[in-house]
């Protein structure tokens, strides 16, 4: 069957126009990718639901290396999610109340090594970030949305396009790479010039390669 039109609707977001049954295949998981890359964000969406009223919001969400999604939770109303990684690699990252990264849940999705996605919780303080080009995953989670209230942001972290999110970034993202022995990215992520945990307030242990504080489980 043939894909049905695909219609833009926001700077961030493409939207299928089907009225039975759209595809999940190859070219549309190639173009929302390259959308990502494109776009400042350094990522896309790509919905399936016909709006915003509609009961479950069912999206692909293309992510590139760099982009910072804020750590969030999903409150009020409480609503749990679903991710599945269709293409590249995908951390996840959870925190206690009080902005403390939780290790114990430090989740690296990567099809390649059997782990295929995740569900989460409502409720949950939680980010994820790319850990390789072209990362695109499954998203579902119930509607209807409003963006008002979709999301409450953790308060200790820094606010999405300041520099000290681009350090808790690097932070998280060196983490993952040295807890499951991936490859280094072509730039060495630069040290907190404070020497604490950018955004959070947590001091980081002292020493060549230092991490953020975490709670061990």
């Amino acid at each position: 069957m043939d894909q049905p039109k695909i219609v833009r609707i926001s700077a961030a977001a493409t939207q299928s126009c089907h009225e039975i049954v759209a595809l999940i295949d190859r070219d549309l998981v190639r173009r929302k990718a390259s959308d990502a890359g494109q776009n400042a964000r350094k990522r896309e969406i790509h919905i399936f639901h016909e709006g915003d009223p509609d009961p479950l919001q069912r999206m692909l969400n293309a992510i590139q290396p760099g982009s910072y999604v804020r750590p969030h939770r999903h409150l009020d109303p409480p609503k749990a999610e679903a991710i599945i990684v269709l293409q590249g690699v995908l951390g996840y990252a959870s925190f206690t109340d009080d902005g403390l990264l939780d290790e114990a849940n430090l989740i690296l999705m990567d099809p390649a090594r059997g782990v295929y996605g995740c569900d989460i919780r409502a409720g949950v303080w939680h980010t994820i970030l790319a850990l390789a080009p072209d990362t695109v995953l499954f998203e579902v989670k119930p509607g209807p949305y409003d963006s008002a209230i979709d999301k409450g942001f953790a308060p200790w972290s820094p606010p999405e396009g300041s520099p000290e999110a681009a350090l808790f970034l690097a932070d998280l993202e060196h983490r993952f790479r040295r807890l499951h022995g991936l490859p280094p990215r072509s730039w060495e992520p630069p040290p907190p010039a404070d020497g604490r945990d950018a955004g959070s307030g947590h001091f980081l242990d002292s020493g060549a390669g230092a991490l953020p504080r975490s709670r061990r489980m």
